[in-house]
């Protein structure tokens, strides 16, 4: 489709749309002494998993963090910005055809990871939490029941592939949805594994996302992008190394779901991969380490995966690891920006 690029947005609708941001940062904030109060309180330690990402035992992931896990960090701190993203949205921007669906999408996958993060702090098993199988199936249903009103009341019958235009898929665009965010969900999950590692991603990915919204007109999500965005950066100065506490399944998957979804209705799913690099590297090491596991006889190609803890293995500290992961996550997100204004506009 060749378009003229018409990108015109007036000054109080651009000062709304980072005025949610703004406003997501201060309420973030503000929460956050008050989780950080009870946390400690109830003693919400993230326990420690023995059983690696790719099979296995975690020993060298276990080697790497033994420091870390001797002192006792909460785990559910994704409550804090899912509920400043619920009420923010909720209060002043919540739209049917942009914002209500990536909310949905985001809170049901929270309550999933909640339920899983409270199952870390209470049990004691191997891969301390949920069932990899009854957690898939649950987000599956999310993701499934999203692409459904995706298809039934947003009206999308057709995918954007470059060079193809917009290509008709029918109810298929459910199952096309499914994979988006399930895929999107698990590799956000897997790559936060260091301190301050996913929140500075997710907030580069989100950001990215903010731009293509106001490039196409759609405003409330683009304040819904930011909004997620002012929380992030809130969490991630808690986050970094040394971290207060972690995000959890809870904000891990939440977010992951919200991001897959708002790449749908963007009809950016080509560039999804771009613009979430590291998150596919990410899963492609633990993908590479199960499948050389299974095929070599044990043997690894990474020391440890996900591939972030095959640096820490390398002898890299930890926030080198992460810092420098974020420079690739903002690479990235420039990248498929770039990728989107060609394809869409040239």
């Amino acid at each position: 489709m060749n378009e003229t690029l018409h990108f015109a947005i007036n000054t109080g609708t651009l000062i709304g749309i980072f005025l949610f941001g703004f406003l997501a940062f201060v309420l973030a904030m503000f929460l956050t002494p008050v989780y950080t109060t009870i946390a400690y309180r109830k003693q919400w330690w993230k326990k420690a998993r023995t059983e690696s990402w790719s099979g296995g035992s975690a020993a060298v992931y276990s080697k790497l963090h033994a420091a870390k896990h001797l002192r006792n960090i909460p785990t559910m701190a994704g409550l804090i910005f899912v509920v400043v993203i619920l009420l923010v949205t909720l209060t002043g921007n919540l739209t049917r055809g942009e914002t209500w669906l990536p909310l949905a999408g985001m809170a049901g996958a929270a309550v999933i990871g909640l339920i899983d993060d409270i199952m870390n702090i209470r049990g004691n098993s191997k891969i301390a939490g949920m069932r990899s199988t009854v957690k898939f199936g649950l987000y599956s249903l999310v993701a499934l029941v999203g692409g459904w009103w995706f298809w039934s009341k947003l009206d999308v019958t057709t995918v954007y592939i470059p060079g193809l235009e917009h290509v008709y898929i029918g109810a298929f665009v459910i199952a096309l949805f499914w994979l988006v965010v399930v895929a999107t969900a698990n590799s956000v999950n897997i790559s936060d594994g260091l301190d301050g590692l996913a929140g500075g991603l997710l907030a580069s990915s989100f950001a990215t996302y903010a731009v293509i919204c106001m490039v196409e007109g759609k405003y409330s999500l683009a304040a819904f992008c930011l909004t997620v965005v002012g929380a992030l950066l809130s969490y991630t100065w808690f986050n970094i190394f040394p971290a207060r506490f972690f995000m959890g399944d809870v904000g891990a998957f939440a977010l992951g779901t919200a991001l897959g979804i708002i790449a749908m209705q963007t009809d950016t799913v080509y560039v999804l991969p771009v613009i979430g690099a590291v998150y596919v590297m990410e899963t492609a090491s633990v993908i590479i380490n199960r499948l050389s596991r299974k095929l070599r006889n044990g043997k690894k190609v990474f020391l440890s995966s996900p591939i972030h803890h095959h640096f820490e293995a390398l002898g890299w500290p930890e926030p080198k690891v992460t810092m420098r992961f974020w420079i690739l996550g903002q690479v990235a997100g420039v990248t498929g920006l770039l990728i989107f204004l060609v394809g869409r506009f040239s």
